[in-house]
């Protein structure tokens, strides 16, 4: 059976991103948004934690996805609890989707204040002025992502609200980006032993495939020194994306290396994007590590599907 180190290598340069590298004072830099924009930079929306602990996001170029970072001067994107009060806190963990229909980027954010961390949307054409729709999916409820295109004839936001149900992966459905419902359960966090027991969340947005949406998610694991938040798998068919096709069983990626061991959250990767290559198949992975630095790794589309073919049950 595959292991997780042939499904997805770890970049030599790891982490590629750090608070050495910011223009300006900083606490860390993890949990980016990903794109891969016209001209063939990789732009990473990166969250970035001040040194009063509130975060706001920061984008990053690269022409090769790597190295040579263009990291904007200043915040591009930060709280505004003057007009949105729901971002008094920071705003923290995009995610990023290209519309075609809208020609524009959809991020996806958490906004946090006193009634917890709820989603907030905003659209973008340049990463340079964003029109933000507000708080979507009221507190508790974060790892969100807008699907690319419209189910049904209506928009599709996947989340993860804290019910008295659990942390489990919903979606929800619009017809204007602003007003939500027809909210289902898509993949339930398991109980008992498993690896993702009690809590479990999107990571990247999900890829579309011919067999279904490929989705990568965290679950995370109680430990007695604390959590370990890890990546696991899933399938969802194409046109009722709350239908899971296949889920696997084992996790297939987890904090190995010093830099996601240690740092100030220990024993976290969470991917927040990814790009696909101009072949359809290989995959970069941008990780926050240790919720203190952005790591990369490298996988392929076929060798997750097989995996999964290989790796799932009917425990969904």
């Amino acid at each position: 059976m595959p292991t997780d180190s042939s499904l997805f290598v770890r970049h030599p340069s790891n982490p590629i991103l750090s608070r050495l590298d910011w223009p300006y004072p900083i606490n860390s830099v993890f949990n980016a948004g990903v794109t891969q924009l016209p001209d063939g930079d990789t732009l990473l929306l990166c969250r970035v934690e001040d040194r009063r602990g509130i975060s706001h996001l920061c984008a990053a170029r690269s022409a090769n996805g790597i190295d040579g970072w263009r990291i904007d001067a200043e915040p591009t994107l930060m709280g505004n609890p003057a007009e949105y009060p729901e971002e008094i806190w920071g705003i923290e963990d995009p995610r990023i989707t290209y519309v075609p229909e809208l020609e524009q980027y959809a991020v996806a954010y958490t906004s946090y204040a006193r009634g917890g961390p709820g989603v907030s949307l905003a659209l973008t054409k340049d990463f340079r002025t964003f029109a933000r729709y507000g708080v979507i999916m009221s507190p508790e409820n974060k790892d969100a992502a807008l699907l690319p295109r419209r189910i049904g004839g209506f928009w599709a936001l996947i989340h993860r609200p804290v019910t008295t149900l659990g942390a489990h992966m919903w979606i929800s459905y619009s017809p204007d980006l602003q007003h939500w419902g027809s909210h289902k359960v898509m993949l339930e966090a398991r109980r008992g032993a498993w690896w993702d027991a009690n809590k479990i969340g999107l990571c990247s947005p999900p890829i579309e495939t011919a067999k279904g949406w490929l989705t990568i998610y965290h679950g995370v694991r109680q430990t007695a020194s604390g959590s370990i938040y890890r990546l696991g798998l899933a399938l969802f068919d194409l046109e009722n994306p709350h239908i899971c096709l296949l889920r696997g069983d084992s996790w297939m990626f987890g904090p190995e290396a010093p830099y996601e061991r240690g740092g100030d959250v220990n024993d976290v990767v969470f991917p927040c994007g990814q790009t696909i290559g101009s072949d359809g198949d290989t995959i970069r992975l941008y990780y926050g590590a240790g919720d203190s630095c952005v790591a990369m790794a490298t996988g392929s589309v076929r060798a997750l599907l097989s995996w999964l073919d290989l790796n799932s049950s009917q425990e969904f």
